[in-house]
């Protein structure tokens, strides 16, 4: 049986966004060194939302103490949090702590999978309630196969228009479709978040081409250790050592092209090492070729 978001999407087929998408084959040296801020200590601007926002976010499916969270926060800057499935209390804690007296610094995202609106609006004043805050800087509808449209974009913009969102956006494993929103100035859509790793680099050909000089949205990658293989000593070439989080987190910002990406601490120590990504900043050519030759390795797996 077809729950309301799929028989919502089946019954309003996508029909518009019908801009080309050329077959760009681009080397990844046409796209390092051209974001604005190649310095990972440093915030940079979440495209046209204006955001001031960390290199790297934190998921809150993961179980890093509350306390290492704000310690990133209070000693590295970090200070995206992305509230979206698998709600864990060490985030909840750590977000109710920090926006008494942060609220301005601290840039949340929330996340809805109700392609037919009628849920989004309770589980939205639910999760403002749950962190102790009024508002959220970004929406992001998620799970996206197409463009939003009816009541999930009316019960997005009504809540941005309330006060309670400041900025809407969409996740999605579509990278076209996130190439169509990024090329089309009249979108409502200020974010995307999209799978970039090293093994699935798909948006060097899809997405990046199209983003803007200027007005651009946004770009948070997710899933950049592509769910823990590329720094799993079993999923490595033979006599090759298995990635850090830190490398796969460095890859994904070396493109120059994404603004965020998010990271999924179990630990304190996992959470420490990610870290290590802010310090070392961009992948030099040689780490580049290592990186880029594991991830085809396990794509190809």
């Amino acid at each position: 049986m077809l729950d309301n978001g799929q028989l919502y999407s089946k019954l309003l087929p996508i029909t518009d966004y019908r801009l080309p998408i050329t077959d760009y084959r681009l080397p990844i040296t046409d796209y390092r060194l051209r974001g604005d801020n190649m310095d990972y200590t440093q915030h940079t601007t979440l495209g046209r939302t204006g955001l001031s926002v960390s290199r790297l976010g934190f998921g809150a499916s993961y179980p890093a103490p509350a306390e290492s969270l704000e310690k990133a926060f209070h000693e590295r800057g970090v200070n995206f949090f992305l509230w979206g499935t698998g709600r864990r209390a060490p985030m909840r804690d750590a977000l109710r702590n920090l926006v008494q007296s942060h609220r301005d610094q601290v840039v949340i995202a929330f996340q809805t999978y109700d392609k037919g609106g009628m849920l989004m609006r309770h589980f939205h004043e639910k999760g403002l309630r749950r962190l102790g805050v009024d508002h959220v800087d970004l929406l992001l509808m998620s799970w996206m196969r197409g463009v939003p449209r009816g009541r999930m974009l009316e019960t997005a913009l009504k809540l941005k228009e309330e006060g309670k969102v400041r900025y809407l956006g969409i996740s999605t494993h579509d990278r076209p479709l996130a190439g169509r929103i990024a090329a089309d100035p009249d979108s409502p859509i200020d974010a995307l978040m999209i799978r970039y790793n090293a093994a699935h680099v798909g948006a060097e050909r899809d997405l990046f081409p199209h983003i803007p000089e200027n007005n651009a949205p946004g770009v948070i990658a997710f899933t950049a250790t592509r769910w823990g293989q590329l720094v799993s000593p079993k999923k490595m070439p033979p006599g090759e050592e298995p990635l850090t989080a830190a490398d796969c987190y460095r890859f994904a910002l070396s493109s120059g092209k994404v603004d965020v990406c998010l990271t999924g601490p179990k630990t304190t120590e996992e959470l420490e090492g990610g870290m290590k990504a802010m310090d070392l900043g961009p992948l030099s050519e040689v780490e580049m070729e290592r990186v880029r030759r594991i991830g085809k390795y396990v794509y190809g797996r």
